[in-house]
């Protein structure tokens, strides 16, 4: 006969622990119940009228599936009571109509420490994925805006549009996931709809010109989908690149008073417009450029009344006329750069500007050269300060004053830091039942 020399094991039944974390569903924590990720407020809701679960903060959450599996295995071997807070509603009602609701929340320790190493986990594969973006040499893809195509990195194609089309989502190294940034983009556009303020259009033609005159060639900032396309969102844990701002806002608002008196300015280091050389003083720049190639910039701002903005545009635009060997007044091109000084030299092409409309475009708000120091030392004119002063009268906000007096005044905020992080742990708990209230009656 045969013998059995190691004991058997029988099939498990299906739903246990194992089989639920192979799936790509998300189960419900406390019942077999599963959604598929994309509804998650299908069973934030589900658990809110069946379990009376509320989970504080889920958007603030980095991987909310693992999330889930991680209090499943928990909540099975401890009772919920162990770790939420319970929230009697309805106190004064008859014992029958009272429900007990459970927080979860990271005020819980255990809880706090999932989310941290949730959010650390993402920012690894996140900085790992942008790396891999910044060297890829193998990007492809089309501008959303002409029918140039373009081949190798992708901040080629990210530059191009900001560059020539004004629309800038940000610099390439800020941005992550890239095809599919592109691709949402994209998408919005074929449905004829403003990126900015995302309107829809009868035709492709009515939606352009609507962005061109409206200058909605930018996205929505505060449209969520777009968060994750930011490596900023990803860096603070709990923190959106809202609250991110708004600290680095009132950092400087704690910081006016510093004293600024040891500043000391680093020479200008300038470069001529038409040569290499160099002046640590815009006036000995500009004296340059007038004995050496008849280019008197001073004389030119004045006479046609440059300001500030339109003088960036003018020399982002000789620039690039001079980068690609070409004279700004006949637009003959010539092989190298000293050819065509000579020539615009010899002719007195130098001295004078072609029609304002081929320079005075937003195209030459981008500097043709990033460490352009020049573009940091123009100054508007004084007549055009003159009659600018009475309209560029300096707003202060009324509460800086406010916000001053009470630092100097209060001496309750130590003793008060403890009583006041409790406040807030409670509101943002009335807020998340709030809101997830709200999606269950509405839903």
């Amino acid at each position: 006969t045969e013998c059995i020399l190691e004991p058997l094991s029988l099939p498990e039944s299906p739903g246990g622990i194992d089989a639920v974390e192979s799936s790509p569903d998300v189960p419900c924590i406390f019942c077999k119940e599963c959604y598929v990720l994309a509804e998650q407020n299908q069973l934030l809701k589900h658990m809110i009228i069946e379990h009376k679960l509320v989970i504080a903060d889920v958007k603030l959450v980095a991987d909310f599936r693992s999330y889930i599996l991680y209090w499943k295995r928990r909540f099975a071997e401890q009772p919920i009571t162990d770790f939420c807070s319970v929230i009697r509603t309805n106190s004064k009602a008859p014992l029958e109509e009272q429900d007990n609701y459970f927080l979860l929340c990271d005020v819980l320790p255990e809880d706090r420490l999932l989310r941290e190493q949730l959010q650390q986990k993402r920012l690894r594969e996140i900085l790992e994925q942008q790396q891999q973006e910044r060297y890829d040499t193998s990007f492809h893809s089309m501008c959303m805006f002409c029918d140039q195509e373009f081949t190798g990195n992708r901040s080629v194609l990210l530059n191009h549009m900001a560059r020539e089309h004004a629309f800038n989502i940000g610099l390439p190294d800020n941005i992550v996931n890239c095809y599919e940034f592109l691709a949402v983009l994209q998408g919005k556009l074929d449905n004829l709809q403003c990126l900015y303020c995302e309107k829809v259009f009868r035709d492709k033609n009515t939606l352009k010109d609507h962005m061109r005159k409206k200058q909605h060639r930018r996205i929505n900032a505060k449209n969520k989908e777009y968060d994750k396309f930011y490596i900023i969102n990803y860096l603070e844990f709990g923190k959106s690149w809202e609250e991110v701002q708004s600290e680095d806002d009132r950092e400087l608002l704690d910081n006016l008073e510093e004293d600024w008196s040891d500043w000391e300015e680093h020479p200008v280091c300038a470069v001529c417009l038409f040569c290499e050389q160099q002046a640590d003083t815009t006036e000995k720049l500009y004296l340059h450029m007038q004995k050496s190639h008849g280019f008197h910039f001073p004389k030119i701002k004045s006479e046609h009344g440059l300001n500030f903005y339109q003088q960036v545009k003018l020399v982002n635009f000789i620039r690039r006329e001079i980068h690609h060997c070409r004279c700004y007044n006949c637009q003959e091109k010539f092989e190298s750069k000293g050819g065509l000084i000579s020539h615009m030299e010899e002719t007195k092409h130098i001295a004078f500007l072609p029609a304002r409309s081929t320079w005075d475009q937003p195209q030459y708000y981008f500097p043709t050269y990033e460490n352009d120091t020049l573009l940091c030392a123009l100054s508007d004119s004084e007549d055009a300060q003159t009659e600018d002063q009475s309209e560029e009268v300096p707003v202060v906000s009324e509460d800086i004053s406010s916000l001053k007096a009470l630092k100097q005044s209060s001496v309750l905020n130590q003793l008060l830091c403890k009583e006041n992080k409790r406040w807030e742990q409670l509101r943002q708990w009335v807020i998340a039942v709030r809101e997830q209230t709200e999606n269950v009656i509405l839903g």
